[in-house]
């Protein structure tokens, strides 16, 4: 690892994590993670935004100090598990960090490292708002209903990595067990003899830990709604409990703040429908949070048709992958996608773009940098320092208006400007300076 100096003599300062809430030092220390691909080309942009944002904020008495820590596909081939293991040490001691894009190898090779990250530091949630900035190209009609924020576990489910390749002696040993101690479940394998198999673990514990976070959020935040999305149709033991313990532990640990779909029903059924709705109806007027479910499939067609009708999204690893990907498109897709994944009880965040490593395009300058410039402004907010944050997201929100875009963009734009992952950074930085003036000059 080696630091970076950020106009500052000597070393930042550790930010403290006491007693779960984050002391932070006007010269913090952040470890970043370059990435592969893209990576080096939209931190080149990133940077500078995130540094002009602090110092115009806070007039240069506050400077945000970066770490960086190695743990590119490159470097990794010499030396995976030392690299490996310290990042996780380096983003434990500093409670947060900010990382590029890292490659994976699909069908083989190592397993992914966003993946072991999230794994050894235990980051539970994997928070993604999906809102739309004006200027944004969408393919919908009316994207600026969107505004939502989906809760997606982050260590259970298809990220375990159980699995077993088929033809292999693991394969057989699992399918000879079935078939001698559960033939019934064994008769469901279509093709059993030429099946990869995977297992699909799904915990009560995991599960109300990460509708815990989205609950408090929606509470923090007032929120109006809090959707569960399962597919408990036809996985009733797995995504159906996670639907069932979300209502459990939403009407024993939050009884007071919230209302949810089951017990409408359990009114509806004891004394009718109007007398359900006259109870959600009051639940809405107290401020109280109103907890429902949906089947994936139907939750991808209605967040497209009714979008107003979704805030608070909580859901399974799986779902939420293939979700905040889909709502991300509506908004103007996975380049202007934050995301943060947390460890609540370590009170652990890594900010990161939220995008592919895109090595087609790599070192071309031409790649949108909006997401890791975003999900570094989720970083400042984290920490406390909402003037900043609010700086950068003016600054995107005024570029993209004046139709200053990076390729992706400038493709499904009409009259827009084309300009340079650098460019944009520069851009951005630009407004940043006007918009700090003009403020200054007003308030004179």
């Amino acid at each position: 690892m080696r630091s970076n100096e950020n106009n500052k003599p000597g070393c930042g300062e550790k930010i403290q994590n006491h007693h779960g809430k984050l002391l932070v030092p006007d010269h913090p220390v952040i470890p970043f993670i370059i990435g592969d691909g893209i990576g080096k080309d939209i931190w080149k942009a990133t940077k500078p935004v995130l540094d002009t944002a602090v110092a115009l904020a806070y007039q240069n008495q506050r400077h945000l100090h970066w770490l960086e820590v190695s743990l590119d596909k490159d470097k990794l081939d010499f030396n995976k598990a030392h690299l490996l293991k310290e990042a996780i040490k380096s983003f434990r001691e500093y409670s947060v960090g900010l990382k590029g894009p890292l490659a994976t190898p699909v069908g083989e090779g190592f397993r992914s490292l966003n993946v072991r990250l999230r794994h050894e530091l235990d980051l539970y949630v994997c928070m993604r708002p999906i809102t739309y900035i004006p200027g944004s190209p969408s393919p919908v009609c009316h994207p600026e209903r969107v505004d939502m924020v989906i809760f997606r576990e982050n260590t259970e489910d298809i990220y375990t990595g159980i699995e077993f390749e088929v033809d292999t002696k693991e394969n057989q040993a699992l399918l000879s067990w079935l078939r001698s101690n559960y033939p019934d479940q064994y008769n469901k394998i279509r093709f059993p003899h030429s099946s990869g198999i995977g297992i699909k673990p799904i915990s009560r514990e995991g599960s109300q830990r990460l509708i815990r976070a989205a609950i408090n959020y929606a509470l923090k935040h007032q929120r109006k709604r809090l959707m569960l999305v399962h597919k408990g149709n036809i996985m009733k033991f797995t995504e159906g409990a996670f639907a069932k313990w979300g209502y459990d532990l939403a009407e024993t640990e939050f009884a007071a703040q919230v209302f949810t779909q089951r017990q409408y029903e359990e009114i509806k059924m004891a004394s009718g429908e109007e007398n359900a709705e006259k109870y959600q109806y009051n639940a809405l007027n107290e401020g109280k949070i109103i907890v429902n479910d949906v089947i994936t499939d139907a939750a991808f067609e209605q967040t497209l048709t009714r979008p107003e009708f979704f805030d608070i999204i909580a859901t399974s690893n799986l779902n939420g992958d293939f979700l905040s990907d889909a709502l991300a498109a509506q908004v103007g897709g996975l380049g202007i996608s934050p995301g943060v994944n947390i460890n609540l009880e370590e009170n652990i965040a890594i900010f990161e773009a939220t995008h592919g490593t895109a090595p087609s395009i790599a070192g071309k300058d031409i790649a949108n940098p909006c997401s890791l410039i975003l999900s570094g402004v989720m970083l400042l907010e984290h920490i406390g320092w909402e003037e900043a944050a609010e700086l950068v997201r003016q600054a995107i929100t005024a570029v993209l208006q004046d139709k200053l875009v990076t390729l992706d963009f400038y493709r499904l734009l009409e009259k827009a400007t084309l300009v340079s992952t650098t460019g944009f950074g520069q851009a951005v930085i630009k407004k940043m300076h006007n918009c700090f003036n003009e403020t200054n000059t007003i308030e004179a």
